[in-house]
């Protein structure tokens, strides 16, 4: 189902019945066009190598996000909630979705791009980090090739945040 409009937008989650999955190939035109609805480029998206999850409420999908994996690592992307379903949790849901995933596989760390959303980020324990050092990290992700190849890596801000430091061996 291609998102248009969340029924009842501005009630809270807890009157609404919120529905967080792994989306499957078949999701994935729903993937792009809730990343389009939310003005997000889409051209280096791509289920391969990767897990998203979408949100739905009330049986309508309201948001995603995606994990690019490489080796211990995975790289956040795609991360969007529609403007009517906003400022409702639905942010935070997902992206504790993608750590919980992101931890269970046994990343050492997470990263991701944000310009603008550096405080929403820092909120769960990403800080910031060299572009150089999330290139090496995850070479092989459809995301930091797209951003070698066309030359927008270096004017981004990367984040970072530690996974499974705690553990014994």
């Amino acid at each position: 189902m291609i998102p248009t409009k969340i029924p009842n937008a501005h009630p809270s989650l807890s009157q609404m019945h919120v529905k967080l999955r792994q989306a499957t190939p078949s999701d994935f035109p729903t993937v792009l066009a809730l990343l389009e609805g939310c003005g997000l480029h889409t051209q280096s998206v791509t289920p391969e190598g990767s897990t998203y999850w979408i949100a739905e409420l009330d049986g309508v999908p309201g948001g995603c996000i995606g994990l690019e994996h490489g080796e211990g690592v995975s790289l956040i992307r795609s991360t969007a909630v529609l403007p009517t379903a906003r400022s409702q949790g639905l942010g935070r849901a997902l992206v504790t979705s993608a750590l919980t995933h992101a931890s269970l596989r046994g990343d050492r760390a997470v990263y991701l791009f944000s310009q603008e959303a550096g405080d929403y980020w820092q909120r769960f324990g990403f800080g910031p980090v060299g572009v150089d050092e999330i290139s090496a990290a995850l070479p092989d992700t459809p995301q930091i090739k797209s951003g070698l190849l066309k030359g927008w890596i270096h004017g981004e801000q990367a984040w970072k945040r530690e996974l499974n430091t705690g553990r014994q061996k």
